[in-house]
């Protein structure tokens, strides 16, 4: 019995080898070949001067903007604009009740007045009081007295006038005025709000034409951007543009306005301002934007096709023809210009690099690149 079951069983496991047979033969492929030639496409590299854009994230600002608060205390009696028009300096904006401020005003004058007529009677008791000296009529004490009184009524009046002055600057608060040419934005109080003096924001005023626009650059930079505002502006120069997005540009030019004083210690930049004209009234405050930065590089440069690259970690390598293999090489990448990059360094000229077939290689992999393969760029 127990030999007729391991018959069985046998026969069953023959039957089994020749099926699994079979269907391979029908469906066979031959065995894959390993450290054979990997077919590529490369490329010597050359030379060659360059002209680009250099990018930056810009912000577009006002050269000169102004928030608008009260020096006074007091109730809003009076909004003189439309939200968004456009101001000229000394334009009325807001008025205050000035109801207070007025009758203080009134107060002071009366109290100058007043004490005038002090100083007044003063100057006449002095002026007697010397005529009678000279006749020996009265005693020395009493010409003295009199000098101090005139002496503090001058005093007096000077104290007047300075309060005058004081509340009239308080009724002329009264009434807030455009600082200076521009546009205004939306009023942020209604009529008979209660406003406080330098606290309460009644509204912006800001210039807009020209507009800037703030971006910053690496330290290293720095050296070029004082070279490009040192260069003399020519008609028709476009050296700084600006983008909103990949194909709205601005259709003026800038020119560069300054350079900030001092290097940000906490992130080694430093603040560049751009001017730009705005007649039409396209750049509003706040615009995110694209700074283009046209950089016009004479010396040699290496200039290789994206696609020869790949990165491992942030960093980029390229595959460099040794022989009949290839060797991994690390880079630094430059600028974008379309489809190449600029190599900082990392190749020299005449090197010879993958620029199809990357993703099949690795360090010292063999590769099999006919002559016609091999590109000048």
């Amino acid at each position: 019995m127990k030999k007729y079951v391991f018959e069985i069983i046998t026969v069953a496991s023959i039957s089994l080898v020749l099926l699994i047979s079979s269907c391979a033969s029908k469906n066979s492929v031959p065995p894959p070949m390993f450290g054979g030639p990997v077919s590529v496409s490369t490329q010597e590299v050359k030379l060659s001067g360059v002209s680009y854009y250099d990018e930056f994230p810009g912000t577009v600002v006002a050269l000169n903007q102004v928030e608008l608060r009260p020096q006074v205390n007091g109730y809003i009696t009076g909004i003189y604009f439309k939200d968004g028009d456009r101001v000229v300096k000394g334009q009325k904006l807001y008025s205050i009740d000035a109801q207070l401020y007025s009758a203080n005003y009134d107060q002071a004058v009366a109290n100058l007045q007043v004490q005038e007529t002090n100083l007044d009677k003063a100057q006449k008791d002095a002026d007697r009081y010397h005529a009678l000296e000279k006749d020996d009529a009265i005693a020395k004490q009493q010409v003295d007295y009199a000098e101090a009184a005139l002496a503090a009524a001058k005093k007096q009046v000077a104290a007047a006038k300075a309060n005058v002055q004081s509340v009239q600057t308080s009724v002329n608060y009264t009434t807030i005025v455009a600082p200076f040419n521009g546009t205004i934005g939306i009023s942020q109080v209604k009529a008979q709000t209660a406003v406080t003096a330098g606290v309460t924001l009644l509204n912006t005023v800001s210039t807009d034409d020209p507009m800037a626009v703030d971006f910053v650059i690496d330290q290293k930079d720095i050296y070029h951007f004082t070279q490009l505002q040192s260069k003399p502006v020519k008609s028709g120069d476009s050296t700084f543009t600006i983008t909103f997005g990949a194909h709205d540009i601005y259709p003026f030019a800038g020119k560069l306005n300054f350079l900030d004083r001092a290097v940000d210690p906490q992130t080694g930049t430093l603040k560049v301002r751009l001017e730009f004209p705005n007649k039409n009234n396209l750049l509003r405050v706040g615009m995110s934007c694209n700074v283009r930065v046209h950089n016009e590089n004479k010396a040699p440069q290496v200039i290789i096709p994206y696609k020869a690259i790949t990165e491992q970690l942030g960093d980029y390598f390229v595959y460099v023809v040794k022989g009949d293999k290839v060797s991994q090489q690390k880079i630094a990448a430059g600028n974008h210009i379309g489809d190449n990059l600029i190599v900082k360094e990392g190749l020299k000229e005449h090197d010879v690099i993958v620029i199809d077939g990357v993703q099949k290689l690795h360090e010292g992999s063999q590769i099999q690149a006919g002559a016609d393969t091999v590109k000048k760029q």
